[in-house]
């Protein structure tokens, strides 16, 4: 069994792309493939996130992003969501919904909502709502992310990100021994994937 690690943050709009690349490269292989999604913040608190308003995330969406979205045929746009929010709860119910077995399926339901619907995921009661929509129990995961329940697992996967994988940038693939770092291309993906198994 082949293990696919993705170190990634939902604010980052080219994890979102890397995920509808590798889902694509996937095909075929799914039975031979495990995948992990990996928590890595961006922009941890207290630094300050970016504000969608300003330069930067305009210039970079306008010359990279939208260009990238319209080539892999992704719908995805810059969230109006200003400032930015914090991931760590985002990612605390994250920890909560891999012990359930639908990891996988709430990092999907994190980027949709982000980059497509312009949902705010630092809020308690949006995750709970897009937690209930996958299928998990809404009062649980709502008392999990109130309790901090899942606080210490989630450092311990950031530690782990940060010294263990040396994960500097997102998306960041780990397929088998090889690492990716940033947004490879499907076929490329794919080649990789063949490879390694």
């Amino acid at each position: 069994m082949l293990q696919i690690k993705i170190f990634s943050d939902y604010v980052c709009p080219y994890c979102f792309l890397g995920e509808v690349a590798l889902h694509k490269a996937l095909e075929g292989f799914e039975d031979n493939v495990q995948v992990e999604w990996m928590p890595f913040e961006l922009r941890p608190e207290p630094t300050p996130t970016l504000k969608p308003e300003e330069d930067y995330l305009q210039t970079t969406w306008e010359n990279s992003v939208y260009p990238m979205g319209r080539q892999m045929n992704v719908d995805i746009v810059l969230p109006a969501v200003s400032p930015q929010p914090y991931t760590h709860l985002a990612f605390e119910g994250y920890q909560y919904a891999k012990e359930k077995g639908l990891g996988e399926q709430y990092t999907h339901r994190m980027f949709t909502a982000f980059f497509q619907e312009e949902q705010d995921i630092g809020d308690m009661e949006v995750l709970t709502n897009l937690a209930k929509e996958i299928g998990l129990d809404e009062a649980e995961f709502r008392q999990a992310l109130e309790t901090r329940k899942y606080k210490e697992v989630h450092q311990r996967e950031l530690r782990r990100a940060y010294d263990e994988a040396s994960v500097t940038a997102v998306p960041t693939f780990i397929i088998g021994n090889r690492m990716v770092r940033g947004l490879p291309r499907q076929e490329d993906l794919r080649k990789l994937i063949e490879q390694q198994l």
